[in-house]
């Protein structure tokens, strides 16, 4: 397998259009990396410059130690699986997965035995005769998927892969390519950005905002501890509740119990993290402008502090529109943020 590492790694197209700012990434062997962000943050670039589908403007792609920039995409001993499949829909399902390995000039035998194997593991053996028309949108990423295991790569990159599923099939394939690279053992690279899709897949998650890294670390890790106001906002569903600061209050001149740190701009708490009617380190006079119930949840959203704030509570709540409420958060729950955005620690 391999490790792979981008060392201040750009993209500029011409006309001076910078895609890739200086992206530098450590990803360990056999671990799965996910890249997330919001369209246009340089994600799917990145995926496509460690494949080499993309020339790299500045900076290197690694793998295990090897700079690869001006290695081809098929030297570079790789496996795409794609938002759109890539099938040939004249071939047959196996005829699909042993494509390249026949390109290759492998032994006949060795294919037969990579393409069985593979449909074993994704639980594909009874579709190899069929085409891809008579294929669900699942079966069809399996088998691309199954193209990808025959070539036994160094390294797998997945662009998108489950955006065209629906909501339902989207969790099952999640957590089969988790289970699948995990048993594998292959260094992966996933593009995506889908935030539950990246915290539920991800050893390694890398938050990417307009070509730049904004964090790097363990999905629970990023969660826990944003390091800027664009991670909070983005990693969660619903986002975290940020509240602006000036001089200590808030911006409808509530005070702060314990005061805001110095620098502070931004106060932030998460919806889980909100308790109601009970004194806490941070109190606020709440009025309830919506309830969304989704089942073993509900969301309330409220106006509070001069600003929007939303609250989780488990399973149906009593609240209705209008009702007046406090909610609160212990010191411990919150956090703070600085005039560019960044964490403030201690």
């Amino acid at each position: 397998m391999a490790t792979v590492d981008l060392n201040d790694v750009r993209k500029v197209y011409p006309g001076g259009v910078e895609a890739v700012k200086g992206v530098s990434i450590a990803i360990p062997d056999k671990a799965l990396c996910v890249l997330v962000g919001p369209s246009g943050c340089g994600k799917s670039t990145l995926l496509r410059m460690i494949a080499g589908l993309e020339t790299i403007s500045s900076g290197t792609c690694s793998f295990d130690g090897r700079v690869v920039n001006e290695v081809g995409p098929a030297e570079r001993d790789i496996a795409m699986v794609f938002q759109n499949y890539a099938l040939y829909p004249h071939m047959s399902v196996y005829d699909n997965m042993a494509y390249g390995l026949r390109n290759h000039g492998t032994p006949k035998d060795e294919i037969d035995a990579r393409v069985r194997d593979a449909a074993r593991i994704l639980a594909i053996e009874g579709f190899l005769d069929r085409r891809p028309r008579q294929l669900s949108g699942g079966q069809r990423q399996r088998v691309a998927m199954g193209r990808a295991i025959v070539r036994k790569p160094q390294v797998f990159l997945f662009d998108e892969p489950l955006s065209n599923l629906d909501a339902k099939l989207r969790g099952q394939m999640r957590v089969e390519i988790k289970s699948l690279q995990r048993s594998l053992g292959v260094t992966s690279v996933y593009v995506t950005h889908d935030q539950l899709e990246a915290m539920t897949l991800a050893d390694v998650l890398v938050v990417l905002n307009n070509g730049l890294v904004e964090q790097t670390g363990q999905p629970l890790d990023v969660y826990e501890k944003p390091a800027s106001t664009f991670v909070a906002s983005f990693i969660g569903a619903p986002p975290m509740n940020l509240l602006t600061v000036a001089n200590g209050r808030l911006s409808d001149g509530s005070a702060i119990p314990h005061g805001a740190p110095a620098g502070a701009a931004t106060l932030g708490f998460r919806p889980e993290d909100v308790v109601l009617d009970r004194p806490e380190a941070l109190n606020l006079e709440a009025t309830v402008d919506g309830v969304e119930p989704v089942g073993a949840e509900s969301f309330l959203y409220c106006a509070a502090g001069g600003q929007r704030v939303v609250v989780r509570v488990n399973g149906r709540s009593p609240h209705q529109t209008g009702d007046r409420l406090t909610v609160g958060a212990v010191a411990q729950k919150l956090h703070w943020f600085d005039g560019a955005g960044k964490r403030i620690d201690g």
